[in-house]
């Protein structure tokens, strides 16, 4: 009896809600009448210009960031401070893939592991910032899909 109950009071529920609360509007449509006024009514936006981006240039600036990391293989640890960073994976695997691409483009590139758990891949290293961030820039003009190549400093 008690499940008969709850039937039908789910049920009365069920239609009770499925009723549209909405009305036809009482008034026609009239469309909006332009204004004929010597004062124009103010814009309440503006649409930007359209501009065109610029090609990348030397110009940017370079993304520097201080981190400690070990090296994945031992034979290519070395005592420079300063890498150039070409790409960063969560995953060794697509660390390494990348290295083969590096590899087949002419660049000698190692893969470090950060302290945040990426692995970098660097095409370059340097004991000194300046000849680092010159050689960075001729990556930048010289290959423009790495163009957002960074410098590493190593903690």
């Amino acid at each position: 009896m008690k499940r008969i109950v709850f039937f039908v009071l789910v049920i009365g529920v069920a239609f009770a809600s499925c009723k549209s609360s909405r009305k036809a509007a009482s008034t026609s449509f009239e469309p909006a009448v332009e204004q004929t006024s010597a004062t124009a009514a103010p814009k309440v936006f503006q649409v930007p210009e359209v501009k065109e981006t610029p090609a990348p240039s030397n110009d940017q600036p370079i993304s520097v960031r201080k981190e400690s990391f070990t090296f994945t293989q031992p034979e290519d640890q070395n005592q420079n401070s300063y890498f150039i960073i070409v790409g960063s994976f969560s995953s060794m695997e697509n660390a390494k893939n990348f290295r083969q691409t590096l590899m087949s483009e002419g660049f000698t590139p190692i893969v470090v592991q950060s302290e945040t758990g990426y692995y970098r891949v660097t095409v370059d290293s340097f004991t000194s910032e300046a000849p680092a961030r010159t050689r960075l820039l001729q990556i930048r003009q010289n290959f423009p899909k790495y163009n957002d190549a960074w410098l590493l400093i190593k903690n």
